[in-house]
């Protein structure tokens, strides 16, 4: 009985619902293609990697063609790793937000919209408008790629990603640890179950 309370697998009914109430997936204006970058394990250097990807990805198809988003709400490592922490963004005429440039790359973080080194306390809603902030009232566009720094774990952040926007595919970074990668097997099959099919395991190594 347990087993079937606590079964990762939806009946019938439950997936009926859950498709029924599923937002219609609309793509960010302006932006061509999303990328995900993950880890079921904190601390393994997803921060890291996604900002590494977004440089990589700028040399490959040129200055101001690629994005950074850094939705981890909690935690924020983007405006460190691309030095550009304490730098508040601008709005254009629109009342769109402007990324901050940095490497040819265009950045945003809840970090570079609150104060430097305050502590945020928000619940679930809160962080889902956060979220969508960062996805629909930044001016984005014109990208090729826009890289998405996600919070460490399986949480309403991946959900609410996953089930607003198109995801062309996602980078899962781990470290061999045994606790890493079982944590890392249940971060994939959390992102096959939301239909992101395209997942490279990235491993990091350990420090």
């Amino acid at each position: 009985m347990l087993r079937r309370m606590f079964s990762s697998v939806p009946s019938e009914h439950a997936r009926k619902v859950m498709a029924k109430g599923l937002p219609k997936k609309v793509p960010i204006s302006g932006v061509d293609k999303v990328i995900l970058v993950s880890s079921a394990k904190g601390g393994v250097g997803k921060s890291t990697v996604a900002a590494n990807l977004a440089v990589a990805l700028s040399k490959l198809e040129g200055s101001g063609q690629i994005g950074l988003m850094d939705s981890d709400v909690f935690g924020p490592s983007i405006p460190q790793l691309m030095g550009i922490a304490g730098i508040q963004p601008d709005t254009n005429s629109d009342n769109l937000i402007l990324p901050i440039q940095n490497y040819g790359i265009k950045c945003m973080s809840i970090g570079s919209l609150t104060k430097r080194d305050s502590a945020v306390v928000w619940r679930g809603l809160m962080v889902m408008q956060a979220v969508q902030t960062l996805l629909r009232k930044v001016a984005w566009g014109p990208l090729n790629t826009l890289v998405i720094d996600t919070p460490p774990g399986t949480g309403d952040v991946h959900l609410s990603l996953s089930q607003n926007v198109p995801i062309r595919g996602s980078v899962v970074v781990t470290t061999s640890h045994a606790l890493s990668l079982s944590d890392t097997q249940r971060g994939i099959e959390m992102l096959l179950k939301l239909n992101v099919r395209d997942s490279d395991v990235c491993p990091h190594p350990n420090p």
